[in-house]
Order: C-alpha cells, then structure tokens, then sequence
C-alpha cells in the first residue's frame, strides 16, 4: 500500500479522497487547497483531482514535507488562507455528515474552533470467518475523553491517547464556569474542523513547536477558553488557573458561564469566597458538532479500517458509493467476466476488466479492475486492488491485496496483507501475516 499516496487508496475502487470533496461539493464548498505530504505524492494527487474534477472545483494541491503533522502542514500553507473561517479536513474520512453543517454551528457560535465528534467506531468484521477484527478489538482501546456543557454545544475539556491513563484532571476554571459537565468517552474526534482564521495563525505563529491539530491545538484553545482571576476590594488580582482558590459554598458557583448560546458576547462569572471573590472570564467559544447516530463517519487510519470501509461502502451505507447495485445487491462491471457456477454475493464488487474462472465464490469483498482469478477460487471479507493474479484453487479470507500481487495455484491467505508485486508462492499457507517485498 505504500506505493499508492494514501489520499487515493481505493474504497469501492474509488479514491477514498473523493469521498472528502464529494462531500464539500454537496455543501457548496469549492474553494479548496489539498496538503499532501512529499512532492511525489502531491504529484499523483494533483494529477488525479485535475482529471476527476475539471470545471467542478477550485482545488490547490500544495506539497509539505513528511512527518511535519497536521498542525505543521496547516503552518505551510497558512499564508495562502484568506477567509475569515477555514474548514480542516482529514483527507482519509469517509462520512455521509454534511461539512456545511459544521461550518453554520461554527458561524451561529462565533467559535475559534468548532470540532466534529461522532460515534466511536467499533472495529472488525461482523460476520465470522475472519480473525482479525477480534484481535484488533482485544488491543488496549485508546479512549477521547471530553468534556461537554449540558446543552452539548460547547467543548469544556478534551483529552487524548497517551494523556488518558488512571485519572482525568480538569481545569478549574472550566468547574467554576459551569455547574456541570459531562464526560464522553465514546464519541469520536472526526477530524473535522472550522476554525477562525485569525486565531489559527496566530496560535501556528506563537506556538511553533505544535505538531499536531487534535493532540496540542485543539487541547491549548479549550484549555484557554476560560480565565481565572481573583477580585481584592473590586480589583483584578492575577491567577493561575490551575491554582486552589476555595469557596464557602459550592452552590456560589451556579450560573452557567455558557447558558445563553446564542449570544456572542462574553459573559463573566462571580463567586465569593473568604480571600474575595473569583472572577473566571470566558476569552473565546470552543465549540462541538455531534454527528446523529444514524450518521456513518470513520476514517481511514488503519489496514483493519480499510477492510471496514471497504466493505461498509458496498454494503450498509451503499448510498456513498455512487455506484447503481443490481437486483443482487451487488456491483459488476459490464466488462468484467465470470466462468459458470461462478457466484458473486450480495455486498460485493468486481470492477471493470477483471475476470473470474469456473466455481469461484466471492463473499463481502471488493475487487479491483483487470484482474485475472482462476478457477475454484474462495474470496471472503477481503480487498483485492488491481492487476492481481490469482492462481486455481486460491482461499483468501479476511485479506488486502495490493496491485500487481501474484498469489500462485492453492495459495491460502487468512487475515494477512500483500504488499505491491509480492508473489505468494503455490500451495503455501499464511495466516495473519504481513507479506511484501523487501
């Protein structure tokens, strides 16, 4: 897979980056810079969008150097950023969410970043006969945690992977601002963002060493959304945030800092305690948009999501594929071509040119274009790219196979990846393995 820019791996024989701008375009959002990472790969994305999306778009493919993250790809191009908000999104989501929506929640709030969060996803496959989404799922599972107003609108506290271990601290402030907060840990940061352009440079600007837009952008604008300060006699005393401040009486704190939601101004809290009174000003909106549940969103993160996609986009969320399926729930190119007793099942995909032996029998998998399969061949729960030859008697279950592999006669394959060109010897058995030319 390493051979292909991630931006263009195939869902359902599709970029999954058209998933991304078809999206946009259904919202109206056309003005659009691309960042890929190393200029090869900005190259055949760049090529690819030029050819797809011709008259219907205003894309700018702009190359940055690998490994700079999300937060240094958005630096690179900032200069080219000149609307007053600017919508980020992760090029590997795949999601039926309108990103218009995002963006009226963001205007309505007057926020400096509004955040995407939709349900966590639940990996592997659905069906047995395959391995590896049990694996995945015994794995320690890497939660979010975030913390939310009652009304679900604001984002009072979020926090991610390594930071998540046996407690969760919260800001006081943000407890002092508000007289309850609710604490997910089962929603997902999309990566999808609207954030205000002039606070975005301005944060990219001071913070320099910020590598990552979840991990340290959007965690520093929450956590600096609020302000403590302690009043002497009407007057401001400097505070730290973090620092004890006690209070007589808890229930002093009962106003909700954020309880008028359409309002743009900002609004101050008091509370009296023995040493004066605490003043916690708000100094910007960090805003969510949860996605409804019905709602279908993942990304492409992973060998484990890609099968998923995969197989979601052909099967329970078929309406984002674009394709028209046949009377059997299923999709074949009229060029493809498909031996006697062959049977191609419900939720599959044989693309353009490929062609299929005698007694095949292919479940819930996709398959790419000019394949050559032989005869007596299994094919289950997997993706298969382009230009792949499969040998007679072949078993492949739970498995991706990358353009140009050669499995040889009586190959069997269980919840493993070959890598591009890689020829698997015949007869040989390989179970979740990874197999790719060194």
């Amino acid at each position: 897979m390493q051979d292909v820019p991630k931006a263009l791996l195939p869902v359902a024989n599709r970029p999954v980056l058209s998933y991304v701008l078809e999206q946009l375009e259904l919202s109206n959002l056309k003005d659009l810079i691309v960042v890929v990472e190393g200029e090869d790969a900005a190259l055949h994305v760049g090529g690819w969008i030029s050819n797809a999306y011709v008259d219907r778009l205003h894309v700018e493919v702009a190359a940055v150097p690998e490994d700079v993250g999300t937060a240094g790809a958005l630096r690179a191009i900032a200069h080219h950023l000149t609307a007053n908000d600017i919508l980020v999104v992760s090029g590997d989501l795949v999601s039926d969410i309108p990103p218009g929506a995002l963006a009226a929640v963001h205007r309505q709030h007057d926020a400096v970043v509004t955040t995407m969060l939709c349900s966590a996803p639940v990996s592997g496959p659905t069906e047995s006969g395959s391995s590896g989404g049990k694996d995945k799922i015994k794995k320690p599972r890497r939660y979010n945690i975030i913390g939310l107003d009652p009304s679900k609108q604001f984002l009072l506290h979020i926090a991610t992977g390594a930071e998540v271990e046996k407690e969760i601290r919260i800001q006081k402030s943000i407890l002092r601002a508000v007289d309850q907060m609710e604490i997910r840990a089962d929603l997902m940061d999309a990566h999808m963002y609207a954030f205000k352009r002039s606070v975005l440079q301005e944060v990219l600007d001071e913070k320099d060493k910020f590598r990552s837009i979840k991990e340290d952008m959007l965690p520093y604008l929450v956590r600096s959304q609020m302000k403590s300060e302690v009043l002497l006699n009407g007057a401001p005393q400097a505070k730290n945030g973090n620092e004890k401040v006690s209070f007589q009486n808890n229930q002093a704190v009962v106003s909700q800092i954020l309880a008028n939601a359409s309002t743009l101004s900002f609004h101050d809290l008091y509370a009296s305690s023995n040493n004066g009174t605490a003043l916690v000003r708000r100094i910007h909106k960090c805003c969510a948009y949860i996605a409804s549940e019905s709602r279908y969103c993942q990304r492409l993160n992973s060998i484990q999501a890609f099968s998923d996609i995969n197989r979601d986009v052909i099967g329970d969320v078929s309406h984002l594929s674009g394709y028209s399926f046949s009377a059997h729930n299923n999709i074949i190119h009229p060029s493809a071509q498909i031996g006697s007793r062959t049977a191609v099942g419900p939720h599959c995909m044989l693309w353009e040119g490929s062609q299929m032996g005698d007694k095949c029998s292919v479940k819930r998998s996709v398959i790419g274009r000019h394949c050559r399969i032989g005869s007596n061949v299994k094919v289950v729960n997997s993706v298969i790219m382009n230009h792949v030859t499969i040998g007679d008697g072949c078993s492949i279950q739970g498995s991706v196979i990358c353009s140009n592999a050669q499995l040889q006669e009586r190959a069997v394959l269980k919840d493993c990846q070959v890598g591009a060109g890689f020829v698997v010897t015949a007869g040989s058995e390989h179970k979740g393995e990874s197999l790719a030319r060194k």
